[in-house]
């Protein structure tokens, strides 16, 4: 192999043949992007880009124990690769024993295609999706609406290779449409989302149509105060919350005293029941529709993530099971340390459990309610309850004997997602989403929409 080729899997090679340390970990990332921007019902840009990064953890054993140095690097070229290896090497003399310390994960079977150039993406991913697009402008234009909003289409090919003989490669795919429509005075605003793998399964004439009757709700309007009103949460904004409840559930956290999953007096709430209803919260790699990388990939050590379980198989896991705490989020140094089981986070949240009723039959069943769109500017209050705040966005209505009346004015709410689970009354059926607050971060999520009869609305927002 050429010192100066410059294939990821080779990168890979190159740079674990240039260490000196005890332990390497090279994960060389390969990014391709391609998007579509619109505004005022015109496609106003589009671009492709394409990208590396290259991450090198060192590992350095000493009389009290291993240490870890991480350096990351973008756009490396082969006559940078040895620049980056003894950078990581440095970084890892320098600093003392790490606490997450493990051996390196070994005896995983290699990848198939790990040698396989990287999965790329390009415009051709939105050739049917751009002349579906352009009707629904076409159509929104008549309908005297102002279309807004973007399309984005990522694949990461991830090459994870280790001193200990790991050769594991994912190849990752993301897409993500948010689409607003206006009122031409700008008074009037609707959303949607959708989460996709490649923009085959999404229809811009269906959105459209639904924004438009969104649009139309809004045309009345009533102004409500703060205050607890059944609500019914779509899919959307389940994802929102229920993502930072996963992002919350350490179990290291939980059995130090610090999180809403402590067990009072000492321990984890494993095993508490948290819902009345039979719901279960999942992630599995292998999801249909929301598959994820089926073995951990971690660019840096904290929480609970530790460079040192990289390659380290993930599974199936319950998160709550039939309304019961089930599992805490571990690395196998924190499961060690709290007598919990291994527990990797997974890149996919799922709740079932619910009926097979859609948002749609839920709001026929209501006598008087709230029906949001989605939830942003979420924030965490008190970690002990895991009381989050934040505000509605682009529609919140009034629905009055199983009808929309009219939409309402914005809040801001303070819930906590597990006393929202608590007390929740009706889950629908689940569908895959776009949770809006974290689409940046996470987007592989079905959720059902959730009906809980005391939302607290506690304060009024003026915003849009």
């Amino acid at each position: 192999m050429s010192p100066r080729t410059n294939k990821p899997h080779e990168l890979v090679e190159r740079a674990l043949q240039l260490s000196r340390a005890d332990g390497c970990v090279v994960i060389a990332d390969e990014h391709s992007t391609a998007n579509l921007r619109w505004a005022g019902n015109t496609l106003t840009t589009n671009g492709v880009t394409r990208g590396r990064t290259l991450t090198v953890v060192a590992t350095v054993d000493g009389r009290e124990g291993t240490a870890s140095g991480v350096v990351s690097r973008s756009a490396v070229t082969p006559d940078e690769l040895e620049a980056v290896v003894r950078a990581a090497e440095a970084a890892a003399r320098g600093a003392g024993p790490a606490e997450d310390a493990q051996p390196l994960v070994a005896g995983v079977p290699e990848s198939p295609g790990f040698t396989d150039a990287p999965a790329e993406t390009s415009s051709a991913v939105f050739a049917d999706f751009a002349p579906a697009l352009g009707e629904a402008f076409a159509r929104a234009r008549a309908g005297g609406r102002e279309l807004y909003g973007f399309a984005h289409h990522e694949v990461v090919s991830t090459y994870l290779g280790t001193s200990t003989g790991l050769r594991l490669r994912h190849d990752q795919p993301t897409g993500t449409l948010e689409l607003n429509a206006k009122s031409p005075d700008g008074l009037r605003s609707a959303w949607a989302g959708r989460s996709t793998r490649d923009f085959a399964d999404v229809d811009p004439a269906a959105l459209d149509a639904e924004l438009a009757v969104r649009l139309g709700w809004a045309e009345r309007r009533v102004e409500l105060p703060a205050g607890r009103y059944e609500t019914l949460l779509p899919p959307t904004a389940v994802a929102d919350l229920l993502i930072y409840q996963l992002w919350s559930s350490s179990g290291r956290d939980a059995a130090e005293g610090r999180t809403v999953f402590s067990r009072p007096g000492g321990g984890t709430r494993v095993g508490d029941r948290l819902s009345g209803l039979p719901l279960t919260l999942r992630s599995d790699p292998a999801e249909p529709g929301l598959q994820t990388a089926p073995f951990v990939i971690a660019h840096s050590s904290g929480g609970d993530q530790s460079v040192f379980d990289n390659g380290l198989p993930v599974r199936g896991t319950d998160w709550i099971r039939e309304g019961k705490l089930a599992h805490l989020t571990t690395t196998r140094h924190s499961a060690a340390l709290t007598g919990l089981p291994v527990a990797p986070a997974i890149g996919n949240l799922v709740l079932d459990g619910g009926t097979d009723r859609s948002l749609d039959e839920m709001v026929a069943d209501t006598g008087r309610g709230l029906l949001l769109t989605c939830l942003w500017y979420i924030r965490e209050v008190d970690p002990a309850t895991l009381l989050l705040t934040g505000l509605t966005r682009d529609g919140v209505y009034l629905v009055e004997n199983g009808e929309v009346v009219g939409a309402v004015n914005n809040f801001r709410f303070n819930e906590s997602p597990v006393g929202l689970l608590g007390r929740a009354t009706e889950a629908g059926r689940t569908e895959k989403t776009l949770p809006r607050e974290w689409s940046d971060w996470f987007t592989r999520a079905a959720m059902p929409p959730l009906r809980v009869p005391d939302f607290n609305m506690s304060s009024v927002s003026r915003g849009v």
